[in-house]
């Protein structure tokens, strides 16, 4: 009996042992089930060419994350690091290429500026008594800003010193995943070995005992704030190094994802716990996430649905964890036996991953490749009816061709479709389609995809300093002549007009603004009396020229670099559009044809998307067959009006 009951009492504590084990450790033990469940699900993840790659995908995350894991730890929170990011990527690129400052100081620039935002930040909280989440919103708004305005809404070459930073060391180890490296041994040694990353667990535990403990809290938020910046303006020149030049939108959004990171790695958004190893777990976890989808081919949508399924998971895991008593995640604590025994805990899980992940893939080697092609379509945007229409001409032609299409959504960010083609590359897709969401952008992913000898099309937009198979577009520059002559037209020659551009800092944007300008030349009597983006958005198209109608309300014509702007234009003119005022949109959306046929929207300027997507994939196919493809394959643009729209199709 007492050693059935000495047994009973072993397992027990055993059971409770790995139950503590997973608690403490539940960042560490979500990466090892992501990084087991992708490599059986995908035979294309565990290479070593797509594990890089989620080292390079989770660098930029990762190290913003690593300057907001100062600011949590402390109790407070910043929105504004992705838009610091940004702006501190600018002004290198700005200062060095525009003005001739040397490289080395630009960079001490960029990172001032981050400095700068930081201090003004903690400045803000510390001594104007504001909310941690206000003062960082608002420095979100004037950083981009700032952004847009020092850039002029263009992308910026980015020094070619500097964009090293974006290159491999020995053709193969990528220098962002140094880079983040390197940042997170100086934020694990700020949190756990200096002054002031005591001050942080002190002032996230209790703020108040630590100003009665003779702590200067006030001037410890100054410095809290500043690091934060200093990760953020790294992280932007990490990015601009990738992307090979400063954009002006780069890093849209990553704050939420710097903060997810920090706390899906067990930091608590009260304050008081956190640790720079945590948060590198918890970027590679949005990062295999990702990865991982794109190689499933899941749609981008529901991707972001899963993710924030994770954060929400994980948020719930800090609570099951605090309330069994688990063992709080400070950096700051722990003797050398506590810091041995996490040694020992990550050394445990690597050799049961790499045992685990080994066995799983024995699931796909013996699988053959696909007798169908598989082309990989990376589009910017899937939230806008043009580039909808792109994807449904594609899929059309792909199933009647028998090809495997796997396509993505960038969300218009540039990082974004970098990694997405990345993936591709690794994947070994057999073509690639690629509709950028910048030119210049994307010019390093497409190098890599020439290298790999996999062909690359372009559609819609092209793809500067690189090499395409050929590229399938209508002429933006052209269209947005025509619809210039359209408006002008109508109006007799005469007339005043506002014009309504789309997001700055993208091609098609520039591109059909020159096209406006272009067109507007040849009629000195049509007068430009306002010019504003709404982002190619039909919210804010109504916006805009809702608030245009106050200081213009005897305006004649509208031309809008897009259907969705010029939709919510009509609805703002209400009654006058399609009477007192001509409205031209661009695209030839099924919406924008719809309006043109009720006589609210005058014309559109149609690019006939589902052929860019139709011919788009012909040219893949063609290409990989080693068929001879035209360099520049151009589909006519053509103004719908109520006269032909019957007769039209996309």
């Amino acid at each position: 009996m007492a050693a059935d009951t000495l047994k009973s009492g072993a397992g027990a504590g055993g059971a409770a042992a790995v139950r503590r084990l997973l608690l403490d450790n539940g960042a560490l033990t979500a990466l090892i089930v992501l990084v087991i469940a992708m490599s059986a699900l995908s035979g294309d993840f565990l290479t070593t060419d797509n594990l890089l790659n989620v080292g390079v995908q989770a660098a930029v995350t990762a190290i913003l994350a690593f300057g907001v894991t100062f600011v949590i730890v402390s109790a407070g929170i910043d929105l504004s690091v992705g838009s610091v990011a940004a702006l501190s990527a600018t002004v290198l690129a700005w200062s060095a290429t525009q003005h001739g400052v040397p490289v080395f100081l630009a960079v001490v620039l960029a990172v001032v500026t981050g400095i700068a935002a930081g201090l003004v930040n903690g400045f803000l909280i510390a001594y104007g008594k504001l909310p941690p989440f206000i003062a960082t919103l608002a420095m979100l708004s004037v950083a981009r800003g700032l952004s847009l305005v020092i850039s002029e809404g263009s992308p910026i070459a980015f020094p070619d010193s500097v964009s090293h930073l974006g290159d491999t060391l020995g053709g193969w180890l990528p220098v962002p995943v140094l880079v983040m490296i390197v940042m997170g041994l100086i934020a694990a040694f700020v949190l756990g070995r200096t002054y002031i990353g005591r001050s942080m667990y002190a002032i996230g535990g209790n703020e108040e005992a630590a100003r009665l403990s003779g702590l200067r809290v006030k001037k410890q938020k100054l410095a809290i704030y500043a690091l934060s910046g200093v990760f953020a303006a790294a992280a932007g020149i990490v990015l601009a190094s990738r992307l090979s030049s400063a954009q002006p939108q780069a890093a849209d959004g990553y704050e939420l994802d710097a903060i997810a990171a920090v706390v899906i790695g067990g930091a608590s958004l009260a304050g008081g716990t956190g640790k720079a190893s945590g948060t590198l777990i918890g970027a590679l976890i949005l990062a295999v996430l990702r990865n991982g989808l794109n190689l499933l081919s899941v749609s981008a949508f529901w991707q972001q649905v899963v993710i924030g399924v994770v954060i929400a998971l994980a948020v719930l895991l800090d609570t099951v964890r605090r309330k069994a008593g688990a063992t709080p995640v400070a950096g700051g604590a722990g003797a050398n036996g506590g810091k041995g025994k996490q040694a020992a805990t990550y050394g445990l899980a690597a050799v049961v991953t790499v045992a685990i992940v080994g066995a799983t893939s024995f699931l796909h080697s013996g699988s053959s490749s696909a007798a169908n092609p598989k082309v990989g379509l990376a589009l910017s945007t899937l939230n806008n009816p043009f580039f909808v229409q792109i994807q449904a001409g594609a899929k059309a032609e792909a199933k009647k061709l028998g090809v495997d299409l796997t396509v993505t959504d960038a969300q218009n960010d540039a990082s974004q479709q970098a990694n997405q083609l990345q993936n591709f590359t690794s994947s070994g897709l057999d073509s690639i389609i690629v509709n950028p969401v910048d030119s210049d952008a994307a010019s390093n992913s497409v190098n890599a995809a020439d290298k790999a000898k996999i062909p690359v099309i372009a559609v819609d937009r092209g793809v500067n300093e690189a090499t395409v198979d050929a590229l399938v577009a209508s002429d933006n520059v052209a269209g947005g002549e025509l619809a210039a002559q359209t408006v002008a037209e109508k109006l007799g020659g005469e007339g005043k007009i506002v014009i309504l551009q789309g997001q700055a800092g993208t091609s098609a944007a520039r591109e059909r603004a020159e096209g406006f300008a272009k067109g507007l030349k040849a009629y000195p009597g049509i007068q430009v009396v306002a010019q504003q983006p709404a982002d190619f958005d039909r919210t804010k198209g109504l916006d805009v020229m809702s608030n245009l109608l106050q200081a213009h309300p005897d305006v004649q014509g509208v031309i809008a670099a897009n259907d969705e702007m010029a939709l919510g234009a009509i609805k703002a003119l209400g009654s006058k559009a399609g009477k007192s005022v001509s409205v031209v949109g661009f695209d030839g959306t099924p919406d924008g044809l719809k309006a043109v046929k009720d006589g609210t929207l005058y014309a559109s300027v149609a690019q006939q998307p589902t052929q860019l997507g139709k011919i788009a994939v012909d040219n893949a196919l063609k290409a990989l067959q080693g068929e001879k493809v035209e360099q520049t394959v151009k589909v006519p643009v053509k103004v719908v009006t109520k006269e032909n729209v019957a007769g039209f199709s996309g």
